[in-house]
C-alpha cells in the first residue's frame, strides 16, 4: 500500500496543511485562518482534509505514516498530532522550495504577520533573516489597508496592475502608512495608484529591512500568502531587476517542506483523522524552582498531559 505524509504549517494568521505521496506530489491541501485559536484551527483543517479526501473518493486509500509541523504554533500542533518532526519555518520553507526549484538561491517570503529571506548555496541554507517585530508590509498590513479602501484583499494585485503612476506610500510603519494613505486619497490620488503604491511600498520595506545587507542571487523564488499579489511580485521584479518565480503552491511551501522531512524520518506510525473527537487544552504556569521563573506550557489530551515545555533547567516544579 502506498504511503502518505501530512505537513501542517500553523501561523498566527493562517494555517496550511497538505497530504503528499511518496514522490512529494501534493494530493490534498487546505488553507484556513487561524483566528487566534491554533487548537480549533488544527481540528478544522484536519477535518477539511478528510472531507476533501472523501469528496475525491480516496479516503480509504490514504495511508498517512508520517506527520510534520512547522510555524509559530508547531510545538502545540506537533503534540496534538503526535508528529515525528517539528521544525522551524526556515528549514521547512527551504526544503519545500528546493523540492520544486532545486537551483533556488534566494527565497523571499512574506506571510500574515512576519516575513523572511533565506539564502541558499548548493542546496544548503547559508544565511537568513526574519522580521517578526512589526507587521508593516505583511499580509495583515495589506489586509487592513484593503479594508480601509473598500476592496477585497485578493483584488489588490489586479487593481495595482492598472496603475502607471504608483503613489508614494510610507510603509515603514503601519500607523504612518494609514495616515499617508488617507492623505493621498484626500488630495486626489486614484485608488489604483494608491494600491499600486502600497504594493511597491511593501517591496521597498522588505528589501530595506528583511533583505538589508543580503546579496540576492538568482534563482529568486517568492512565496507566502502575499506572493499571490501580482502587484507585489511586479515590484519585486522591478526593484531587483531579476526574474521572480511564484509557484502555484507558493503558500504551501512550509507545509510541503515539513511533510518531506516527515517522509525522511525513520519513525513511521499510522495517523488517522479522529482528532476532532479529542479534547485538547493548554495551561500555563510559572515555575518557582529557581530565579528564572520560567513560563511552563502544558498540553492535555482528554484530561491527560501529553507534553510540556518552557523550562530552562532541571529544577522545574510544575
Amino acid at each position: 500500500m502506498s504511503k502518505h505524509y501530512l505537513g501542517v504549517d500553523i501561523g498566527s494568521i493562517s494555517t496550511k496543511a497538505i497530504v503528499m505521496d511518496e514522490n512529494n506530489n501534493i494530493i490534498l491541501d487546505k488553507y484556513i485562518w487561524t483566528q487566534a485559536n491554533p487548537i480549533l484551527a488544527t481540528k478544522t483543517i484536519i477535518n477539511d482534509l478528510k472531507k476533501e479526501a472523501e469528496d475525491k473518493g480516496i479516503v480509504d486509500e490514504l495511508n498517512i505514516v508520517g506527520v510534520g509541523t512547522t510555524g509559530s504554533a508547531r510545538k502545540l500542533v506537533g503534540s496534538m498530532l503526535d508528529s515525528q518532526v517539528v521544525k522551524n519555518e526556515i528549514t521547512a520553507h527551504a526544503i519545500g522550495t528546493l523540492s520544486i526549484y532545486p537551483d533556488v538561491r534566494t527565497i523571499l517570503e512574506i506571510g500574515g504577520q512576519d516575513s523572511k529571506i533565506i539564502i541558499i548555496q548548493d542546496g544548503v541554507v547559508v544565511d537568513y533573516a526574519m522580521n517578526t517585530l512589526c507587521a508593516a508590509g505583511t499580509g495583515a498590513f495589506l489586509s487592513s489597508q484593503a479594508q480601509r479602501l473598500g476592496v477585497k484583499i485578493e483584488d489588490l494585485g489586479d487593481i495595482s496592475l492598472k496603475s502607471n503612476n504608483p503613489s508614494k506610500i510610507a510603509a515603514k510603519c503601519t500607523v504612518f502608512a494609514e495616515s499617508d494613505l488617507v492623505h493621498k486619497a484626500q488630495i486626489g490620488h486614484t485608488k489604483e495608484d494608491i494600491i499600486a503604491g502600497l504594493c511597491k511600498a511593501v517591496v521597498s520595506n522588505y528589501l530595506n529591512n528583511v533583505g538589508k545587507g543580503k546579496n540576492i542571487y538568482d534563482k529568486v523564488v517568492f512565496q507566502g500568502g502575499v506572493s499571490k499579489n501580482e502587484g507585489v511580485t511586479r515590484y519585486f521584479k522591478e526593484a531587483l531587476q531579476k526574474e521572480v518565480y511564484v509557484d502555484k503552491n507558493s503558500h504551501l511551501m512550509g507545509a510541503l517542506g515539513v511533510a518531506i522531512l516527515a517522509r525522511k524520518s525513520d519513525q513511521e506510525k499510522k495517523f488517522n483523522f479522529d482528532i476532532s473527537e479529542q479534547d485538547f487544552i493548554t495551561k500555563g504556569s510559572e515555575c518557582s524552582g529557581c530565579s528564572n521563573n520560567c513560563e511552563i506550557i502544558k498540553v492535555y489530551k482528554n484530561g491527560n498531559i501529553i507534553d510540556r515545555w518552557g523550562n530552562r533547567c532541571e529544577n522545574s516544579k510544575t
